[in-house]
């Protein structure tokens, strides 16, 4: 971090430090992070010049290895050049927004370094993922327009772009996204994103453009035929000047152009495309290599390519001679068993059919004597027949889960004319026209541009709509597929190329449940049963492939794993949701429901100016001698003055990294870091994203700046060490440098400004209602759930593990007749009650309570730990802001609060055993151990 530039310091820090990471529902994964990380460290700590260069920093002994020396120094490899191994599904396209932005952000900063860049060339393999692309920058077209709030980066911008730089990000890949056609035409300012297929660096003319026609066989536009081969002509204006039509081709021409950036960084997606073939003992470069070699000629260190690749290798030789040769530049591997065992794809389950087992391998089409496809084989229509049943099956039960959840069956087909056969075969068996979609090179040839646009929106849409039920495929969708909802595949293909067979599985590895609590649990035994040899209970995000002999080898190495599973005929023993019942409200729930006001503070508000005594914050856990000797004198921090590894951020908005200079621009920055972290105080009151907008972009503590500088400086200068010292002599403002001197004194001022800002007059207040029947249904496992029957659920859950105490909570409360209603808090789905707390280090965070209890006269706000983690410093800083939250609620008008009093309880499992075994009702020790408020703490101190 010492190494890396401030801008990548707050990206790394933001994107990867537990106290963000805990604002936030997703993240990057582990193989998400280590990808991101090893570019990153071979980038900007390493330096590498080069692939040589960096085999010699971290790897010289490869270097004497085989023909490893020769092939690194080759000019495709002389320029940074870094490789990403990722299974299919784990989200390399998160890896690759990460790290354009990771790069456009220390450009914007720095023009001059030239190892970071604005110009992006990103570069696809076909269509499908061309389109793949277009979606994740742009958004997905819906009516021939693009949503840029449905692409990637919008909606994933709580875990991509630190709130401060949002806006700058977004300008710039608004108007930079240059798509094939526009590539050297279209004028961007600041940068460029370019995405394109293969075929226009490979120099080939743009295989689209006979799409253009209307119909099959209708005459095709002759002037557009020449564009596509000659694509520069006379202007009729200006003349056939030589000097003119030289300038216009070289404006017209994408490769031309492209070789004529001063910087460019290259994704390549899917990037095994670009490997090179080796012929005897020459190894040729294909096309695409060679143009991306022209581009980086000139351009030295500020050329950079990255590729990703769940199979960068090439396969060499046949039969028993067959080897697999990896990339040179790989600095990352992910591979599909490690991300079957983290959870981050689908479980793998063979569909070892009685009937397959017994048939004679004719899995391949019937031809006649010419070699012409006649019909299927009674192999592939059995084959086909199980991946329906198994389809229904699944159907059947997801069904009753919830309406959205649709399994599809993918059939992958041995050639074009195959997918006709296979398409009326399915008719046969019942099936609709719109239950089919059939997609595959040759299909989309016959199609116009309008036709084409209409299926590829359909196909990208599947998991959304009920129809189609079967995707039919040759190679078109071997890549770029990015659905959820595969959950059968019926391979009819018999190539035996490694790369096809993980592209095929690849389909539909990408996970279909996700954010549920029971439904994750359930997971999770799946993968340990496949681990131990058995059968799984569930069939939850398990991908089952109908088995072809093809695949055996493949399948046995993941067996051998406990990574892959098989399944027999089904027999009714097992259930293919297990044991989860979807719990919908209960009939009269309204009678148990809660309704919690969330306020709603509006533009006119009244706020008194914060006030703070800097003599009655906490003195510093370290004497100021013992810092002293931390830092030492002279130049020990000059090398990283700019680079000082201090955070500051705030609920909402994260800033990066502090660069103090001196002591008032540490006070100025430190200040920044309180006032920013504050401010997302206020946009936890509202809903609405406009409002939160408007309040985040003016904190109300930046209008009190300079007052809290100025309560800073008395604090650093005559309480915080206990003794009064000058920040500026012998250079004494070092001292606060350090992470623990800083994350002192900001936990401190944070949370004096807290309690000064609990204690704001309020002039307009809005207050709106938000219930817990809001949620209509949740999900449970029967073996692990209570029946209550005073709540607006009849079922709640409880943790499979640990989760004694709230059992025995729940079933306590239910039976107490004082208590008129309760439930349990889900933390997914009732997100509207997390609530903020600064942590002890002044850094944000937020947590759910565990449950709501009503009774006559109160509602308690229930937090239930264990007897070790009641004296934590974190819980405790809970219980502070859950007393706020309760006490802004009982200043409240009494109808606005239901006329009941809001009461925040901390119990340990040793209260409620204590309790339980002295016959006390649970309402009684809610009302003994309840925390009480500031005010209340005050009128008890005065009648003592």
């Amino acid at each position: 971090m010492e190494q890396v530039t401030p801008v990548t310091a707050e990206l790394i820090k933001f994107w990867f430090q537990q106290d963000f990471c805990d604002l936030r529902l997703r993240n990057f994964h582990s193989g998400q992070r280590s990808a991101i990380l090893h570019i990153i460290y071979a980038h900007e700590v390493l330096k590498a010049a080069n692939l040589e260069d960096l085999y010699r920093e971290i790897a010289g002994d490869a270097l004497l290895q085989g023909e490893t020396l020769g092939e690194v120094g080759r000019p495709e490899n002389r320029h940074p050049k870094y490789a990403a191994k990722m299974a299919t599904g784990t989200g390399k396209t998160w890896v690759l927004n990460a790290l354009l932005i990771w790069q456009y952000l220390n450009h914007r900063d720095d023009h001059a370094d030239k190892r970071f860049t604005s110009n992006f060339l990103l570069v696809a393999p076909g269509l499908i993922v061309y389109d793949r692309l277009l979606d994740s920058f742009l958004g997905k077209e819906r009516g021939g327009a693009r949503d840029f709030q449905t692409s990637d980066l919008y909606l994933n911008r709580e875990i991509f772009i630190p709130d401060n730089q949002r806006d700058a990000v977004f300008g710039f890949v608004e108007s930079s996204v240059v798509t094939k056609q526009d590539i050297g035409r279209k004028v961007t300012g600041g940068g460029l994103i370019a995405i394109t297929n293969w075929h226009l660096l490979a120099g080939l003319e743009d295989p689209d453009f006979i799409v253009a026609t209307d119909a099959p066989g209708s005459d095709i536009d002759a002037k557009a035929v020449i564009e596509s081969f000659f694509p520069v002509t006379p202007g009729t204006a200006q003349g056939n000047a030589l000097s003119i039509l030289d300038r216009r081709h070289l404006r017209g021409g994408p490769l031309e152009w492209l070789k004529a950036l001063p910087s460019l960084m290259v994704f390549n997606d899917e990037a095994h495309h670009i490997h090179s073939l080796k012929r005897g003992e020459q190894i040729d470069q294909v096309e695409w290599q060679k143009s991306l070699t022209e581009i980086a000629a000139s351009k030295g260190q500020s050329f950079v390519q990255i590729d990703f690749s769940a199979t960068p290798f090439n396969e060499t030789g046949n039969g028993t001679n067959k080897s697999t040769k990896y990339f040179k530049h790989i600095v990352i591997d992910f591979p599909l068993p490690m991300a079957m065992k983290a959870g981050l794809v689908k479980s793998l389950a063979l569909d070892k059919r009685k009937e397959i087992a017994a048939l004679p391998l004719d899995f391949n089409a019937e031809r006649d004597d010419r070699g012409k496809v006649t019909g299927l084989s009674n192999g592939q229509r059995t084959m086909i027949r199980a991946g329906l049943t198994k389809l229904q099956m699944l159907e059947k039960s997801f069904s009753d889960i919830g309406p959205h959840n649709r399994p599809k069956l993918m059939i992958i087909c041995e050639e074009t004319s195959v997918t006709p056969l296979v398409e009326e075969f399915l008719k046969g068996e019942g099936l609709s026209q719109d239950d089919i979609l059939a997609v595959d090179s040759n299909r989309k040839g016959e199609m116009s541009t309008a036709e084409w646009a209409e299926t590829r929106e359909r196909l990208f849409d599947v998991d959304r709509r009920a129809q189609p039920r079967v995707i039919l495929s040759v190679l078109m969708l071997r890549e770029g597929f990015d659905v959820n909802n595969i959950c059968v595949i019926v391979p009819l293909r018999s190539s035996q190329a490694q790369i096809l067979l993980e592209q095929t599985i690849g389909r539909g590895l990408r996970l279909m449940w996700r954010d549920d609590e029971q439904i994750d649990e359930m997971k999770l035994e799946t993968r340990k049963r496949i681990a131990q040899k058995l059968e799984p209970t569930n069939y939850f995000d398990v991908l089952f492939i109908v088995e072809h002999p093809a695949f055996s080898k493949f399948y046995d190495e993941l067996m051998e794993e406990g990574l892959a599973g098989e399944v027999g005929d089904p027999d009714g023993s097992t259930s293919v949701t297990g044991d989860l019942e979807i719990v919908e409200l209960r009939d009269g729930f309204s009678e148990f429901d809660f309704h919690v006001p969330m306020m709603i503070r509006d533009s006119e508000e009244e706020l008194k100016s914060p006030i703070l005594d800097p003599y009655l914050l906490p003195r510093s856990k370290v004497p100021f001698a013992d810092a002293k000797k931390f830092v030492g004198m002279g130049d020990r921090f000059v090398s990283v003055d700019a680079e000082t590894k201090t955070q500051f951020g705030d609920y909402r908005v994260n800033g990066g990294v502090m660069t103090a200079t001196g002591y008032n621009d540490f006070l100025a920055r430190l200040t920044m870091r309180v006032t920013e972290a504050l401010g997302g105080k206020q946009s936890e009151m509202t809903t609405s994203a406009k409002k939160y907008n408007s309040l985040s972009a003016f904190p109300i503590l930046q209008t009190f700046r300079p007052e809290i500088i100025g309560w800073l400086d008395t604090y650093i200068r005559n309480r915080f060490f206990g003794a009064v010292i000058d920040p500026l002599a012998n250079e004494n403002w070092r001292v606060l440098l350090t992470d623990m001197i800083t994350n002192e004194l900001a936990g401190n001022i944070s949370s004096a400004l807290v309690k000064s800002l609990t204690e704001e007059t309020i002039s307009i207040a809005e207050v709106r209602h938000r219930s817990l029947s809001e949620v209509p249904s949740i999900s449970v496992r029967s073996s692990f759930a209570v029946e209550i029957a005073k709540c607006i659920y009849p079922k709640l859950p409880i943790p499979s593990h640990g989760g004694g105490l709230e059992r025995k909570f729940l079933l306590w409360a239910n039976n107490d007749s004082k208590i008129e209603a309760l439930c349990k808090i889900s933390e997914y789905k009732h997100t509207f009650l997390h609530r903020p707390y600064l942590k002890a280090d002044g850094m944000p965070a937020r947590y759910s309570p565990d449950f709501l209890v009503r009774t006559e006269g109160d509602i308690f706000v229930v937090e239930t730990k264990a007897e070790t983690s009641l004296s934590d410093v974190n819980v405790q800083r809970k219980q502070l802001a859950a007393i706020s939250w309760c006490e802004q609620i009982n200043r409240l008008e009494p109808e606005q609060r239901g006329y009941r009093r809001w009461v925040y309880v901390l119990i340990g499992e040793q209260s409620v055993a204590t309790s339980i075994a002295g016959n006390e009702r649970a309402s009684e020790l809610l009302a003994r151990a309840r925390l009480r408020t500031i005010d209340e703490q005050v009128a008890d101190e005065q009648i003592w």
